[in-house]
C-alpha cells in the first residue's frame, strides 16, 4: 500500500470515528434529558468539523472540545478523547492534561444532569482520557520510530548505490591505468623500432625513409597525447623513475604460485594460450582470479580452490570455485570488489555470474566473448 493510500484510509478512518462521537453524543443528549437539543448538537457538529479540518486540529480543536466538554459534560467527552489522543501523539502529553483538567474544573462548578462528576460516570470519565493519552503516546512514538527506520533505510541505500558508483569508477579508473601501461608500452616500441630504421634512412627508397619518419612522429605524438590524458590516473605522488613505462601484463600462473607459498591449495587449469585472448581479456582473468582468491582466503580458509581458465576464440572463460571453509575475522573487506569485476566484464561484452555453487561451494565465472576478427591463434584477420 502506497502512502497516499495510507492517508486516504486514516483519512477515512479518522472521519468514521468522529461521526460515531456525533452520534454518541446526540444518543447521549436523548437519553439524559429524554429529548434532542439543537445546541447539543450544533456544538458536535462544529466540533466534529475542528476534528476533521487539518489546519483547524492545532489548536482549534483543543480549545473547542475543552470548553465544550466542560459546559456539556459526559455529552462530548467521547470527542474529547479524540483530542486527547491527538495531542499525546504529537508529544504534547502535558497539553493534553492541561485540556483534561480544565475541562474537569470548569464543569464542576456548573455541575447539571450530565456532569462528568456523577458517580456512576467517575470510570468511564477517567478510563477513557487516560486511555486516550496512553494509546496516543505508543502510536506517536510507533510512528515516530517507523519514520526514523524509514529514514535510516534509505540513506543505506543511498549509501549503498553510491559505494557501488564508487566501486565502478574505481574499477574503470584501474582499466584506463592498465591500457595506459600496456598502450605506452607499445608505442613506445613503435617509436624505439621506427627510430631505429630512419637512422639507417640513407640506405632506404626517400618515400619509404619519409614514411618511417612520419610513423616516428606520429607514434611519439600519440604516447605524448597518452601520457597527458590517462596519466592522471597514475600515482600523483610518484616521481619520474616510478613512471618508468612497464606492461603491467601478469600471467595467472604468478598469481597462483604466489597463493600456493601463502599456504593456500589452488588447482588450476588452463585451456589453450593466453596470446590467444585479447590483452583486455587476459587482465580481466587475472582480475578475476586475484578477486576469487583473496574471497577464498577470506571467506573459506583452508579450503581448495579450482580455478578453470579457456583462453581460445570464440570466447574467454573463466571460472573459480571453492567449497565451504572457515570464515576469517581478522579481514574486513568492502564488499565492492564483485561490483567492480562485473563493471569490467561487462565494459567487454561479457557476463560475470557469482553465487553458491551447491552443497556449500561458491562459484565466480565469467564469458567474455572475443572481439569479430579474431583467429584461431588469437592474431587479427
Amino acid at each position: 500500500m502506497s502512502s497516499r493510500e495510507s492517508r486516504r484510509w486514516a483519512a477515512y478512518g479518522r472521519g468514521t470515528l468522529v461521526a460515531l462521537c456525533v452520534a454518541a453524543a446526540t444518543l447521549n443528549d436523548m437519553a439524559a434529558r429524554g429529548r434532542y437539543l439543537a445546541p447539543v448538537m450544533a456544538t458536535a457538529l462544529v466540533c466534529a468539523a475542528a476534528l476533521l479540518v487539518p489546519r483547524l486540529r492545532w489548536p482549534a480543536a483543543p480549545v473547542l472540545l475543552t470548553v465544550a466538554t466542560a459546559w456539556w459534560g459526559s455529552l462530548l467527552l467521547p470527542m474529547l478523547a479524540v483530542v486527547l489522543y491527538d495531542l499525546a501523539v504529537d508529544r504534547r502529553a502535558r497539553v493534553a492534561v492541561g485540556c483534561a483538567i480544565v475541562a474537569w474544573g470548569a464543569n464542576l462548578l456548573g455541575y447539571q444532569a450530565t456532569s462528568l462528576w456523577r458517580a456512576q460516570s467517575y470510570a468511564s470519565t477517567v478510563f477513557l482520557p487516560v486511555l486516550a493519552v496512553l494509546v496516543g503516546l505508543w502510536q506517536g512514538s510507533r510512528r515516530r520510530l517507523l519514520l526514523a527506520l524509514a529514514a535510516d533505510v534509505e540513506h543505506l541505500s543511498i549509501e549503498a548505490q553510491l559505494r557501488e558508483e564508487a566501486a565502478r569508477i574505481a574499477e574503470r579508473s584501474r582499466i584506463a591505468a592498465e591500457m595506459h601501461d600496456v598502450l605506452a608500452h607499445r608505442l613506445s616500441l613503435i617509436a624505439l623500432h621506427t627510430g631505429v630504421l630512419t637512422t639507417k634512412s640513407d640506405t632506404l627508397p626517400a618515400p619509404l625513409a619519409e614514411r618511417l619518419g612520419l610513423l616516428r612522429t606520429t607514434s611519439v605524438e600519440a604516447l605524448t597525447d597518452l601520457r597527458d590524458v590517462l596519466g592522471v590516473l597514475r600515482d600523483p605522488d610518484a616521481t619520474p623513475a616510478d613512471a618508468t613505462l612497464k606492461p603491467v601484463m601478469r600471467e595467472v600462473k604468478e598469481l597462483a604460485d604466489e597463493a600456493r607459498a601463502a599456504g593456500q591449495h589452488v588447482e588450476l587449469t588452463t585451456d589453450g594460450l593466453p596470446e590467444q585472448a585479447p590483452t583486455t581479456h587476459r587482465l580481466a582473468v587475472y582480475r578475476i582470479v586475484q578477486e576469487a582468491l583473496t574471497n577464498a582466503r577470506k571467506h573459506a580458509d583452508g579450503a581448495p580452490v579450482t580455478v578453470r581458465i579457456d583462453y581460445r576464440p570464440p570466447t574467454t572463460l573463466v571460472e573459480v570455485t571453492n567449497p565451504p571453509g572457515t570464515s576469517r575475522t581478522d579481514t574486513v573487506g568492502s564488499g565492492y570488489g564483485l561490483v567492480g569485476l562485473r563493471e569490467r566484464v561487462t565494459a567487454l561484452g561479457g557476463h560475470l555470474n557469482a553465487g553458491p555453487a551447491g552443497a556449500g561451494a561458491w562459484r565466480l565465472a565469467a564469458r567474455i566473448p572475443h572481439p569479430a576478427g579474431i583467429e584461431q591463434n588469437g592474431t587479427p584477420t
